[in-house]
């Protein structure tokens, strides 16, 4: 006879938010604390960790996990709590910095999309750097030519 397993229940993204905050109270930040939860959840139930601890610290997670982590930690927890889009944008806006240059991470995320996806990725680099992805493309694209010269 076979056996019915349940799947786990759903995380709480209350105790979620509250078990962030303690992970970021005291001397230092328990990262591995903040690794588990945001690495066992979704996109979505990321999203409404942030929107509870926003409602229950009153304060941006994102703010607080700058603040707390730093280097590389930082870096992929910073673009980890966010949506698929908004890290998209993120990810190419720094690859098209003339600073850090990349651009096979930029074709590798524009390439690897759908088209519906490249349409909000395209509006979600428009409402977080106030320009649009293709003026940035093209910045860098004539940047490069006339370097070429």
């Amino acid at each position: 006879m076979a056996s019915l397993t349940l799947p786990p229940a759903p995380p709480n993204p209350r105790q979620d938010a509250i078990d962030l905050h303690k992970a970021f109270k005291g001397f230092g930040c328990d990262s591995t604390t903040v690794s588990n939860i945001l690495a066992h959840r979704d996109s979505m139930q990321r999203g409404y960790i942030q929107q509870e601890y926003k409602t229950m610290y009153s304060e941006e997670l994102s703010r607080r996990i700058s603040s707390e982590l730093s280097g590389n930690h930082k870096k992929a927890m910073s673009l980890w709590i966010l949506d698929p889009a908004g890290r998209d944008a993120t990810v190419l806006k720094e690859a098209l910095s003339a600073e850090s240059l990349d651009l096979k991470a930029a074709t590798d995320i524009i390439c690897s999309r759908t088209p519906s996806q490249l349409q909000i990725m395209k509006q979600t680099y428009y409402a977080k750097f106030g320009t649009y992805l293709e003026h940035d493309i093209s910045q860098q694209a004539s940047g490069d030519h006339q370097k070429s010269y």
